[in-house]
């Protein structure tokens, strides 16, 4: 196995019932992969119920204020290891994805992510986002859902996640990209189906299309945080 320490960054906002489930899930990983495993847990809520299940699965809880990009750079300035993944409090693992992090890193990429898939049951909708998805980030931009992951010194090069809430992985994707191989991992993260399921799945991928059309044409980021809908820290998602 790679012996390479991985510093494991959440923003989290008022999802301790996602979180509990993901920190329970890598701590019950093979114990040769969680090895040297730092979990760095960044509460925009400034939850107690938060920090008490940090406290429970051995993982570093950070208060912040409610602002995801800074939320990621905090949890990457109290990083201790020379790998960071990014990765939000309700995704599923799919099977063990730290020895595939490791590797990649090792084989000379400068960060990577996964490919988007679904959890839970397969639906024909799903199944089309999904294809649509891996097309569009084999080119284009993919989101925190998927799981972003670089060497620490590549992401500090890369000048780390933008301090805005929303799209703030877009300059930091293209740099890295720049600086060389960025991979994406066929399998290992799950993105958790429920706001497509609540809002529709063709409307939340339009609308979801038409605010990284919004960014891309100069809106600023903040402005679009305030339109996405009323969470404090809203959650971009891949497509």
């Amino acid at each position: 196995m790679l012996e390479s320490p991985i510093s494991l960054i959440i923003p989290c906002y008022r999802d301790e019932a996602c979180l509990g489930q993901l920190l329970a899930d890598l701590r019950q990983l093979p114990s040769g992969s969680t090895e040297n495993l730092q979990i760095i847990v960044v509460d925009a809520a400034n939850n107690p119920a938060c920090r008490a299940l940090c406290g429970q699965f051995d993982a570093l809880w950070l208060g912040a204020t409610p602002c995801r990009g800074e939320q990621l750079r905090l949890g990457a300035a109290r990083a201790e290891h020379p790998l960071l993944w990014f990765l939000h409090a309700d995704a599923q693992l799919q099977g063990d994805p730290l020895p595939a992090i490791k590797a990649a890193i090792h084989s000379g990429a400068m960060g990577g992510y996964f490919a988007f898939h679904f959890a839970g049951p397969r639906q024909w909708q799903g199944r089309l986002i999904e294809a649509l998805t891996n097309w569009r980030t084999r080119f284009g931009v993919p989101y925190g859902d998927q799981g972003l992951f670089a060497s620490a010194a590549a992401y500090h090069l890369a000048g780390q996640h933008s301090p805005w809430p929303l799209f703030e992985e877009v300059e930091l994707v293209r740099q890295l990209r720049e600086a060389g191989p960025f991979v994406q991992l066929q399998q290992g993260l799950l993105v958790d189906p429920r706001r497509w399921q609540r809002d529709g799945w063709w409307l939340r991928s339009l609308r979801n299309r038409l605010f990284a059309l919004a960014r891309m044409l100069g809106v600023p980021a903040s402005t679009l945080a305030r339109r996405y809908g009323p969470a404090t820290t809203p959650r971009q998602s891949s497509e």
